[in-house]
């Protein structure tokens, strides 16, 4: 497309931090440190995760960009930069999550395929831009809007980038309409992340953001929006992220029984703690997140510091200063909560952590219960091992 283009070799890719674990070089997928994570609430750009199909697109003329609105609608239209920063802005704190966060403990049941992520696929985000039905609007689509008149019912973002998956095509996804026009959906084409410019690694210089959803559907790199009568028949839809019982294997799947995965289940972790630690008898404090698709809040964290036989609740928090409640106007209902309990512990141990949700959603005890064959979805309650030492570690 005009101004920006995705090249067909990775080297042009932009600079990363030193200190990112990288699962996949080419395409580049990287994740923090975990303990980055509950450094702060919300995730500063170089230590959000990187989750990339291709080579990274590169801008050569910004002013000449535009994203493409056609497909069942009255009015089709090019919308320059100038037009998206035309209409009112918003602000959008957001976590996004890749559906394969903590697909490396789920493949130490059984294998799966998919990159390698630990427990750091996920961020928390202010992201500024125009509501997608604004933008809908210009074209003709009211709010609210489930059907346009020739039919149209989904709509579908487009990507600059290409990736095998799609036989050199784009990367591509959709959601239904009645969401993208829901000014309460919060659905976004951003430009900024945390107040400042989109990077390159996340999308500049436009990108779709779909809370409370898995971040596939959260497209980078926006080429066009195509408004259409099902649901994006792409790969990554339609082959990929869906969740599987554990009984269907690589032999006897059929994508076409399974919907495209949305929304996130509830998920916590704890990031103060490695896999496997030394640590002296004494108080430990445990902190982590926690989150839960669909804007729905947190209403409770439990940590054991016995391997799950019995229960603290622990603390939650967004902002400073500001006391965290589920579903309360005050707190950010698209946003992680973060979790912090403090415990005794004397002798080596294992130590748990789960969620339960605004609708009483709670985690499940074992990773196996859940598996499926491309590791996705592990929200299995979060385990960490610790080794007491007496003597000087």
């Amino acid at each position: 497309m005009p101004g920006v283009r995705g090249p067909s070799d990775y080297s042009r890719e932009p600079p990363r931090h030193p200190s990112l674990q990288i699962n996949a070089k080419e395409p580049f997928n990287a994740e923090p440190p975990r303990s980055a994570l509950v450094s702060s609430y919300v995730t500063p750009v170089d230590f959000f995760y990187k989750r990339n199909h291709g080579p990274i697109p590169v801008v050569d003329d910004i002013h000449s960009y535009s994203v493409y609105i056609s497909g069942l609608i009255e009015n089709p239209k090019h919308l320059f930069m100038k037009d998206i920063r035309a209409l009112p802005k918003y602000n959008v704190t957001a976590t996004l999550q890749c559906a394969g966060n903590r697909r490396t403990a789920m493949s130490k049941t059984r294998t799966v395929k998919g990159v390698g992520w630990d427990v750091s696929a996920i961020g928390n985000a202010v992201w500024g831009g125009a509501k997608l039905a604004d933008v809908l609007e210009l074209v003709g689509i009211p709010k609210l809007t489930g059907a346009t008149k020739s039919g149209g019912k989904h709509v579908e973002f487009v990507s600059v980038d290409k990736c095998k998956e799609e036989n050199g095509g784009p990367y591509k996804a959709s959601i239904p309409l009645i969401q993208a026009t829901n000014p309460e959906a919060d659905v976004l084409l951003a430009y900024e992340m945390n107040g400042e410019t989109l990077n390159r690694d996340h999308g500049y210089p436009l990108r779709v953001i779909v809370p409370g959803v898995i971040g596939a559907r959260s497209v980078k790199w926006l080429d066009s929006i195509n408004v259409i009568t099902e649901e994006c028949q792409g790969f990554f839809m339609q082959k990929d992220y869906k969740m599987f019982p554990p009984s269907v294997n690589w032999d006897n799947i059929n994508w076409s029984t399974r919907r495209p995965q949305m929304d996130f289940p509830v998920q916590c972790v704890i990031c103060s703690l490695e896999d496997v630690n030394a640590i002296k008898p004494g108080k430990v404090k445990i902190t982590g997140y926690a989150a839960s698709g669909g804007g729905r809040g947190i209403e409770r964290v439990d940590v054991s510091v016995d391997g799950g036989k019995t229960w603290i609740e622990a603390s939650r928090y967004q902002r400073t200063g500001i006391p965290y409640i589920s579903e309360h106007t005050s707190s950010e209902k698209w946003a992680w909560v973060l979790f912090e309990a403090t415990s005794d512990v004397q002798q080596s141990t294992e130590i748990v952590a789960k969620a339960v949700d605004s609708a009483a959603n709670v985690q499940p005890e074992k990773v196996e219960d859940i598996w499926n064959l491309r590791g996705i979805l592990n929200t299995s309650w979060h385990r960490v091992q610790v080794r007491v030492g007496h003597s000087n570690l």
